[in-house]
């Protein structure tokens, strides 16, 4: 609903807040990457991981953060985003987007990355904000060249800054894209059923992104 406030990403942002804040604890430094902290070690995504039947990183990754820098930028990045993509999609749909781009980030990186890095943070999920932003822009027949521009620079970002996980981007920005198109697109095809659709086809991408995560983890044995 217009107008609502953004509940779902004041959430998200606590809890990435607090769970850097029990890393900070445990590491006694908000450098979280020098220290390696016990709940950091623990649900961090690496493929080695995977291969043990730690699927859970698949998730918690996404809600790790390497330092005081890395939160913030991603924090910000996250409101910036979801002030303005929550009421517009509604709470319910904009969490699924956002779970579906954060798996999907996960799932590019155990399937394509190299299997002992450890990787974490929730700008996979935030592409896939920009990939849904991108289709509602494109659902109002509005110019796509900021939101273009915008998505191009943060990759070029990626290509060129050290310690930044390309592959979790992009499967974030695609993955969120495609949840997103289907909740905007779906419910144009039946005013009765439409928007059952959206929801099982966003539920198939979200498994589908689940099932090439734990498939990189076999990939690594």
């Amino acid at each position: 609903m217009a107008g609502a406030r953004p509940l779902v990403t004041y959430t998200l942002i606590a809890l990435n807040v607090a769970i850097f804040g029990i890393c900070a604890i445990q590491a006694n430094s908000t450098d979280i990457a020098v220290y390696l902290p016990p709940l950091f070690d623990r649900w961090a995504l690496a493929g080695v991981d995977l291969a043990g039947g730690e699927y859970w990183r698949l998730l918690t990754a996404g809600f790790l953060h390497l330092s005081l820098i890395h939160l913030g930028v991603n924090m910000l990045s996250l409101y910036v985003l979801g002030v303005s993509l929550e009421p517009a999609l509604g709470p319910r749909q904009y969490t699924a987007v956002y779970l579906t781009a954060l798996f999907g980030g996960s799932a590019a990186v155990s399937m394509l990355g190299e299997p002992t890095t450890m990787t974490a943070g929730a700008s996979g999920a935030i592409y896939g904000l920009m990939g849904a932003l991108l289709i509602l822009v494109l659902r109002a027949r509005m110019s796509v060249a900021p939101v273009v521009g915008i998505i191009a620079i943060n990759v070029v970002l990626s290509l060129t800054l050290p310690n930044i996980s390309i592959l979790a981007h992009l499967g974030g920005l695609i993955f969120g894209a495609a949840s997103a198109a289907a909740f905007v697109f779906a419910p144009r095809l039946s005013r009765e059923w439409g928007a059952r659709i959206a929801w099982v086809i966003v539920g198939v991408v979200l498994l589908f992104a689940v099932a090439l995560g734990v498939a990189g983890g076999y990939r690594s044995t």
